[in-house]
């Protein structure tokens, strides 16, 4: 089914799509009215609509069925290491689909270039993107951190909290004794393209963060991510 999105704030009577949704669904996608559409709004609300008008600038809609989805049983965070990458779209549309319920970029001493300030807006549409394609009705939060110390502070409170580090002589792996733990915050720190620093390692371990590895593989810090991201959604899925 042809899918939108639609922001929380604007998720009320009259229902009105305008902007690059609009401009997708109308130019692109060409709907006409009576058809229907899925709308979700990122906060786990999802609706169908029948399509009552369309232009070239925005869609008239009625909405037909609305649901709530409970929220996710185990709320991962995904904390990635800032690394210059032009798999960074790919990385969160897969994070959208794999259920994760925050994804921060943090300033790393390795780190290639400088961690922005805010969130860019063509990660938000990439993660609607992702949202859209799986049917995903939960976005996840997006945050930068500027340094190690802001990862440490942003982290504090997060009951479960693993260090994800290549050192080959951490045996122990990241398995089903931690992905089907009981339901709650997980947060998960790997490093940038070039791995951690040791002082990085020793502050994380330091700070309570249990070192566990995904194999013997020094992965991209991508395919780290997206591994660990599938260990707690399908444990999440089974616990």
């Amino acid at each position: 089914m042809k899918t939108f999105f639609l922001e929380p704030a604007r998720w009320r009577e009259p229902f009105v799509l305008d902007g690059p949704e609009a401009h997708h669904l109308g130019r692109v996608l060409r709907v006409a009215p009576g058809e229907t559409l899925r709308g979700l709004d990122g906060a786990g609300r999802t609706g169908l609509f029948r399509v009552l008008a369309a232009d070239r600038r925005a869609l008239t809609l009625e909405l037909l069925e609305e649901r709530t989805a409970p929220a996710p049983r185990v709320r991962t965070t995904l904390a990635v290491g800032w690394a210059k990458s032009a798999r960074r779209g790919w990385l969160l549309e897969k994070a959208v689909e794999l259920g994760a319920g925050e994804v921060w970029f943090w300033q790393a001493a390795r780190s290639q270039g400088r961690v922005p300030d805010q969130p860019k807006d063509t990660w938000t549409a990439a993660l609607e993107a992702g949202a859209k394609q799986c049917g995903n009705p939960w976005l996840p939060g997006l945050r930068t951190l500027p340094s190690l110390d802001a990862l440490l502070r942003a982290g504090a409170h997060v009951p479960r909290r693993y260090l994800l580090w290549e050192d080959q002589e951490r045996p122990r792996l990241l398995g089903p004794a931690e992905v089907t733990a009981p339901a709650g915050d997980v947060l998960c720190v790997l490093g940038p393209e070039g791995g951690l620093a040791p002082h990085e390692v020793q502050a994380l371990l330091g700070a309570g963060f249990e070192a566990v590895s995904l194999g013997p593989a020094v992965l991209r810090f991508e395919t780290a991510a997206l591994a660990a991201l599938t260990l707690f959604w399908w444990g999440g899925a089974h616990a």
